[in-house]
């Protein structure tokens, strides 16, 4: 009985950080809309280059009534889901190819250390010879970006689960299947969810900036497009349903590792 007291004493408490922190994150969100607006509306910045919150709302509201709004910011999602699935598809089942193959991840480590070093966007205009200046390129440009992480996160948690749990599964004379479904990869879900994390965010960068080499529709067109008439409120409304879209699906992931989390 005094068990289960100080568990949800210790429960409540948990709730009561989580809540607290929520509420310092908004406050803070709040605090700089907020301060954003009034420098802006006693000119102590200039709004001409920085925008304000008020404008950028009127401009998001501007391209809802002109039916622009959802196509941008639909091709735009859509990229980015295609290219995070691929390459987390990708990124997980070569990072298990890599640890069922010693041999071959000796001989690709350099080769992915250096892949994962090079500057991608300059590979833009080989891409775009190779794919066409269509959305392939940009696909591919982000797959480029983020599958190559991807890769050595999760090869990485593979590499450095409990040697004594696959030990005690080889002296059961279990298959190196058996030990990789039973063991090596439930054992790294939630290193494998960290690396969906960061290839969400690679896989934004990629999409972006294909966006800003080869499209004529996305939030990248609209963010390039806005800086090449100077239309720095156009600029600001792209960057504000970027920031928006990352939230959505950073918190789609966040729902399911909480999910995994509690099974």
């Amino acid at each position: 009985m005094k068990t289960n007291d100080e568990h949800k004493k210790y429960l409540k408490k948990l709730k009561l950080s989580t809540a607290k922190v929520i509420i310092t994150q908004v406050l803070l969100l709040i605090t700089f809309i907020a301060l954003w607006q009034i420098l802006s509306d006693y000119k102590v910045i200039n709004s001409f280059l920085c925008s304000s919150p008020k404008k950028v709302i009127e401009t998001i509201i501007s391209l809802w009534n002109s039916n622009d709004l959802l196509i941008h910011v639909w091709i735009t999602l859509k990229e980015i889901l295609i290219s995070f699935s691929l390459g987390s598809i990708i990124g997980i089942v070569f990072a298990a190819f890599l640890w069922w193959s010693p041999f071959a991840s000796r001989v690709l480590d350099p080769y992915l250390t250096i892949l994962n070093s090079l500057p991608k966007v300059s590979l833009g205009p080989i891409i775009i010879i190779w794919a066409g200046a269509n959305q392939n390129s940009i696909i591919l440009m982000a797959l480029l970006i983020s599958t190559i992480s991807t890769i050595i996160s999760v090869y990485v948690g593979f590499k450095h689960t409990n040697k004594n749990q696959i030990k005690l599964m080889q002296s059961f004379h279990a298959s190196k299947f058996q030990t990789f479904t039973k063991v090596v990869f439930p054992s790294n879900i939630t290193t494998i969810i960290s690396s969906l994390k960061i290839n969400l965010s690679m896989t934004f960068v990629g999409v972006i900036m294909g966006e800003l080499l080869v499209s004529k529709q996305g939030l990248g067109y609209l963010i390039n497009y806005g800086s090449q008439v100077f239309n720095i409120n156009l600029v600001m409304a792209g960057v504000v349903l970027l920031g928006l879209l990352t939230s959505l699906l950073y918190f789609i992931i966040l729902f399911i590792e909480n999910k995994l989390k509690k099974e």
